[in-house]
């Protein structure tokens, strides 16, 4: 199985508009998280964005005066040190676990491989390998991330028609990884939200082979399947 990390399994949105909010209380200004969320989207998907999550001392300077926040500098420094302290969807290190005494794991992620060692942590080191924005040089959705992991997963022994790839993002996962050929599995961690908060919206929604809304729900499916 392979994963995206950022926004599946670590709540990017509540580290965020949490750290946002913080912020907002020393100014005595009241954030509105999902505006927040929207104006993030934006300015993270400027082209001058950097490699995440270091760009959010950038994003803050963009989303800052938009939300009412003050615009110095060492705000944006917070946020950005902020990323080591966000938390795990609650079921997310507990399917990971179980997940992995059947499957081998493999994390996927946009993020730079300092953050990915926190994240990596809070979820309980359960992956086999993992891929960061630093190994591969690119990002999801670049077919290019993918087969560098089909490349290892094939040197491994495997091959990609045995890939379950979970994620939450339409835009950097499930479309592409339906046209590279993958089974996949969406976990709709917004499912009670509208609108796709701090994640790019695709062009299209792709019909996910498996749709869950968390990981404890693939992980009772794989159970019951296996029981069955």
């Amino acid at each position: 199985m392979t994963f995206d990390v950022v926004g599946t399994l670590i709540d990017f949105e509540g580290g965020i508009t949490g750290a946002l909010a913080a912020i907002g209380r020393e100014a005595g200004v009241a954030v509105d998280a999902e505006a927040a969320l929207a104006h993030y989207r934006a300015a993270r998907y400027m082209p001058e964005a950097l490699r995440f999550p270091d760009d959010l001392s950038r994003v803050y300077g963009v989303i800052a005066p938009k939300l009412g926040l003050p615009t110095d500098a060492r705000y944006g420094e917070q946020l950005l040190a902020s990323v080591p302290g966000w938390k795990a969807f609650p079921d997310a290190p507990d399917a990971l676990a179980r997940l992995a005494t059947r499957y081998r794991l493999i994390a996927m992620t946009n993020a730079r491989r300092w953050a990915f060692e926190h994240f990596n942590r809070a979820l309980g080191n359960p992956f086999y390998a993992a891929f960061t924005a630093d190994d591969t040089g690119t990002e999801k959705p670049d077919p290019a991330f993918f087969e560098q992991v089909f490349a290892f997963v094939e040197k491994d022994g495997g091959t990609r028609g045995q890939i379950l790839h979970v994620a939450q993002s339409q835009y950097h996962d499930i479309g592409i990884s339906r046209k590279l050929g993958l089974t996949n599995c969406w976990i709709q961690r917004r499912h009670a939200q509208p609108g796709y908060g701090g994640t790019i919206e695709p062009e299209s929604f792709t019909v996910p082979d498996f749709h869950f809304t968390s990981m404890a729900g693939l992980a009772d499916a794989v159970e019951s399947n296996r029981a069955a």
